[in-house]
């Protein structure tokens, strides 16, 4: 979820004419962004061992 803060942050960020299209790509990025370091401060990550397994499965 995306505070408005965030938001209003890349708004002010973008060139003066922008197409919504830039506007939607910039905040999916923002946040997916913080979704993996929520997911990294909760300790909610793939260790490289078991990636290294996963891989090798492919």
């Amino acid at each position: 979820m995306l505070l408005r803060e965030k938001v209003q942050e890349q708004i002010a960020l973008l060139p003066e004419k922008f197409s919504l299209d830039e506007l939607v790509e910039k905040l999916i990025l923002i946040e997916k962004i913080q979704k993996g370091i929520h997911q990294s401060e909760n300790d909610e990550v793939t260790s490289d061992e078991d990636l290294d397994i996963e891989i090798s499965k492919w």
